[in-house]
């Protein structure tokens, strides 16, 4: 069940993408303060008023879309919320994970406590109480150009259709509401219109990648400075005075993060002066891996700034002087779009330079260690394979890395002509974050096969915790067993983010996300 020891409260100050991942993937429970709560209440009673209206008010008394000049009767404006469910219900193939679907419906309910949707509290009370309970929609992961066919998934479980996991199984939605005590929702006026709208959907999958990205960053640093000091690196490249006369703020955290990962190396003390110029993967670690980071930034302010913005249309207005309601674009989701698109570009650079090392490190005119990482060179083929698999999953990234903001369809007859295609970015974001951890995880073992296999074995403080910390569960590699499950194993240890606290108090800076 939710984490009742750790609580969050909304609706007082500004979110943050973070809370948001505490909620999602740490089950951390989630409340509302009685502002936000006053604020729905609000926007909820000039629904109520104006839904009788002959006066057309787009999706409170109309049709939707292309539909939008159809004036309905007030008899049918439950109808239209039940029916906005069930044609906006298309998603296809595999269901999005637990954590995507629970950040889905956090953003939702963060939109709604803003106080414009004019949606019921009765259905925020009962997205809170999914996430609280832990009742997971079951939310089918494709299909989607913007924003309406994953919210209207959720939606479907409110009024106890489609399916949903619940105590570790999958079941219909009904069932799992009565075991809670919850009784399906009867949706009113501009329910069913308010739940497909906006950018939760995306906005919630990018606030987990912006977790996953920064646990990246981190990792590479770590995992870079690894094969910097393997590979005999120069360190006057890596100079604070150096990476200072670059101004990016990322540059020079990269600096500051390598320097004390490879404080007090008697390796590289040795290999000073052994060679005139390092390689560009790298002698420019700082650079690319700073350049990446910079786009972390940026991407972390669009993505906070959408947790701040009402995204529903239309906006319902209330004040001293009655009431308007606005139809506009604030569902258009083109900055979540272009921030995820701009992110997996990071995402590609930090895999690319980091395939450049494994390449460097298993090559034997690149370095002067045993051919391929191997003793036993001939009769084994060592770690050369692995660069195969890197690069491959390399080649992906790119082609994950092309912009999904740029594609545009016509949808909803002659209404809806441009399109953000916002969700599709977050999730080619997330299946290249995947990526990106099992190819740094193929360095992260060729540089330890490295250390084990350097002679005088005298390390930075820093990575030499990196390999030992990586051997208390990998071995050295002997090919005794298939590669693959090393493999994963290095991978899996690159995902548990406990892993990184000892080299985040070494190197302040590692984590952007923690800042």
């Amino acid at each position: 069940m939710s984490d009742n020891s750790r609580h969050i409260t909304l609706g007082a100050t500004p979110v943050d993408w973070r809370q948001v991942v505490e909620i999602a993937r740490h089950k951390v429970s989630l409340s509302l303060t009685t502002q936000a709560w006053d604020r729905i209440i609000t926007a909820r009673k000039t629904v109520e008023e104006i839904a009788s209206s002959a006066t057309p008010y787009y999706g409170i008394n109309t049709g939707l879309g292309a539909l939008c000049e159809v004036v309905l009767e007030p008899s049918e404006l439950q109808r239209l919320s039940y029916h906005t469910l069930m044609s906006h219900a298309c998603g296809i193939g595999e269901p999005l994970r637990k954590e995507q679907v629970r950040a889905i419906i956090c953003c939702a309910v963060i939109n709604y406590s803003h106080g414009y949707s004019g949606i019921s509290p009765f259905v925020v009370e009962g997205m809170m109480r999914l996430l609280n309970e832990e009742v997971t929609p079951i939310v089918p992961s494709k299909g989607s150009v913007g924003y309406l066919t994953h919210m209207a998934h959720i939606g479907l479980a409110l009024i106890g259709h489609g399916e949903v996991e619940y105590l570790g199984q999958r079941m219909p939605a009904k069932q799992a509401l009565d075991t809670i005590g919850m009784a399906p929702l009867t949706l009113g006026p501009k329910d069913g219109l308010s739940l497909v709208n906006g950018t939760p959907a995306m906005t919630g999958l990018a606030c987990l990648t912006l977790a996953d990205t920064a646990h990246l960053a981190a990792w590479a640093d770590i995992i870079g400075a690894m094969s910097f000091e393997a590979l005999g690196g120069q360190q006057d490249a890596l100079l604070a005075e150096v990476t200072s006369l670059k101004r990016h703020g990322g540059v020079q955290h990269t600096g500051d993060n390598l320097r004390r990962l490879l404080q007090g190396s008697p390796r590289l003390a040795h290999c000073r002066g052994q060679h005139l110029q390092d390689a560009l993967s790298l002698r420019s670690m700082p650079q690319v891996h700073g350049a990446c980071r910079d786009q972390f930034d940026h991407a972390a302010r669009q993505i906070d700034n959408e947790l701040h913005s009402a995204t529903d249309n239309p906006l319902v207005f209330t004040g001293k002087d009655g009431y308007r309601v606005v139809s506009q674009a604030n569902p258009h989701g083109a900055s979540v779009a272009m921030a995820c698109d701009l992110l997996a570009i990071a995402v590609c650079e930090w895999s690319s330079i980091s395939e450049r090392r494994t390449y460097r490190l298993v090559t034997p005119q690149t370095n002067h260690l045993p051919p391929f990482l191997t003793a036993e060179a001939g009769v084994k083929s060592g770690m050369m394979i692995a660069q195969y698999s890197a690069a491959s999953l390399v080649a992906d990234n790119k082609r994950l890395a092309q912009p999904a903001v740029t594609d545009n369809f016509m949808t909803s007859g002659l209404q809806e002509d441009h399109l953000s295609l916002g969700e599709s970015a977050a999730l080619k974001l997330d299946q290249a974050l995947d990526n990106a951890f099992q190819i740094l995880a193929i360095e992260y073992l060729l540089a330890s096969q490295a250390f084990d296999l350097i002679d005088e074995q005298a390390f930075a403080p820093g990575t030499e915790l990196a390999w030992k910390t990586l051997r208390e569960t990998i071995p050295f590699y002997e090919e005794e067993h298939a590669l693959h499950l090393d493999m994963y194993a290095a991978y899996n240890l690159l995902r548990d983010e406990s892993r990184q606290s000892p080299f985040i108090t070494l190197a302040p800076h590692l984590n952007p996300g923690k800042r």
